[in-house]
Formats: structure tokens, sequence, C-alpha cells
């Protein structure tokens, strides 16, 4: 795990812009490690929905801590992770790292938002005190054991309190020790901008999809986190089951053809023939 820690920070030490598409299991994140993707992403919206709850709070830490177990053990490329508020306190913030850190994270994010939090795109959002998310974000620093555990202090201020609120917690947890900043919460081209110009000093952190990568980079990202996944699956699998209820089929739709595919991409060719060696 020290590894793809050390790794991470390569790739965001280096001159290019990191891009980790959005994933919540581990079919996701092997296919996005055979596409060549230098890391992922655990998207906390995507763990609720795989467990029928929208992202407002309702899993746990423990809940969130196993996907990130699963998702690490699955690949061997960094996985950013999704820490909501941290599940409490400075205390509470304290432990969640730690075990975020033993199941395998690279990095994770923490936001100001009050809890339950809410998805960072959804109307109706209320941050916490500056000076609480700083000494969350302390108590974060304190808490991890690898130096190269990559933490991310994000802000929710954007749509509640402005530009000038988010500038200055931006930079007052820039002080406290964040390795990046995440400003969510960016749904137009004009404030992509507005968040590059005014904390182009900053490593930040994007997420969204406004444009192209290579346009995202030349704002001075760090790091893109891609969430168009997450709404391509949803929309290409709701199409199949309801094209499957009313026709009986799915037009141009794959059959047992990709089985060996699948099969290949979560190893049984290789576990089938360590099996060999124990027959009797």
């Amino acid at each position: 795990m020290s590894d793809t820690r050390s790794r991470l920070r390569a790739l965001l030490n280096g001159p290019e812009m990191a891009v980790a598409p959005f994933v919540y299991d581990c079919l996701q994140a092997k296919l996005a490690e055979r596409a060549g993707f230098k890391a992922i992403y655990m998207t906390g919206f995507g763990t609720a929905a795989a467990r029928g709850f929208p992202d407002l709070g309702l899993l746990t830490m423990g809940e969130m801590v196993d996907n990130v177990r699963a998702l690490a053990r699955s690949v061997d490329i960094p996985l950013i992770c999704d820490a909501d508020t941290g599940y409490g306190e400075a205390i509470n913030v304290q432990r969640t790292v730690r075990e975020y850190e033993d199941a395998g994270a690279a990095a994770l994010h923490i936001e100001d938002q009050v809890w339950p939090k809410r998805c960072g795109f959804l109307e109706g959002k209320q941050v916490i005190p500056l000076e609480n998310m700083a000494a969350k974000l302390r108590a974060a620093l304190d808490a991890r054991r690898d130096p190269d555990l990559v933490i991310i202090a994000r802000t929710d201020a954007l749509a509640p309190l402005g530009w000038e609120e988010v500038t200055r917690r931006a930079r007052a947890y820039r002080a406290a020790g964040a390795d990046l900043i995440f400003v969510d919460g960016i749904k137009t081209l004009d404030d992509l901008k507005t968040c590059a110009r005014l904390l182009s000093d900053l490593p930040l952190l994007y997420n969204g999809q406004l444009q192209h990568p290579t346009e995202i980079a030349k704002y001075g990202f760090k790091l893109m986190i891609h969430i168009a996944t997450l709404f391509t699956v949803y929309q290409r699998t709701r199409d199949a089951f309801v094209e499957l209820a009313r026709t009986g089929a799915v037009a141009g739709g794959a059959g047992l053809e990709l089985l060996p595919e699948i099969t290949d991409l979560l190893g049984a060719p290789e576990i089938l023939r360590t099996s060999k060696k124990y027959e009797v």
C-alpha cells in the first residue's frame, strides 16, 4: 500500500495533471486499471447508491472503509477516497484516517459540511466554522502514519457562502497542512475559471466534466476526478433493463463471448493455475 501512495505522490508532483475516474465496485476498478488509468477515485455518491442510499450521509464510516478495502486489494494503482466529513469531530477524524490508511487508501478527502452531509452538487448545503475544519485537518495529519498518505481538504462553501469565503477557507486549509484543496460544487465554466484564478498558487483538485482533461489541465489543477463514468454506468444499465423488459432482448448486447474477457479480468486463469499445485 505504501508503494501506491508513493506513486500517487509522484503523479501529483509530476508535470501533468492526474485523472482518476469514479468507481464504486471492484469490477469498475479493474476495468479502469486495464484501461490504463494511473489512479482511481472511490465515489461516496456511488458507494452509497450501490447500497441503495442517496448521498445524504446515510452510510457509516465502517461501510465506507469496507469498500476502500475491497477496491484497494483489487487493483495495483492508487485509490483516492471520499471520507465525507470524517464521521465526527477531530478525534473521530483520527480514527477515520487510520481506518482508511489500514484499508489501503492512497488519499482521502474530508469536507467542511455539517453532518449529515449531502452530495456536493445538491442544494441546501451548510458548512461548519472554518476553525472547526482546520482542527479536523490537523487531527487528520497527526493521525496518518504513512507520510505519503495524501490528505485532501474539501470545501463546500461555494454555494452557501460564495467565492470570498471559499478563498479564505482554501488558504486556511492549506496552511493547516492539507496536501490538496478541493473546491466542490463547480457547475459552470465561469466558476471553474474563477477557482483557477483565485487559487492559482494552491495545489487543486477538480471534480466534474465541464471540459476535456487536456483543457482542465491548462488551469493548473493537479488532479481531476472524472465523474462521467458514474453517469454513464447508470444510464447504460438503466437503458439495458428498460429495453430488456420492453422487448425481451438488448439490441447489440454482448453474450457469452464476453465471459473469457471478464474471467480473465478477475484473475480466474491465475487462480486456476495456482489451484493445480494443490490437487490431490
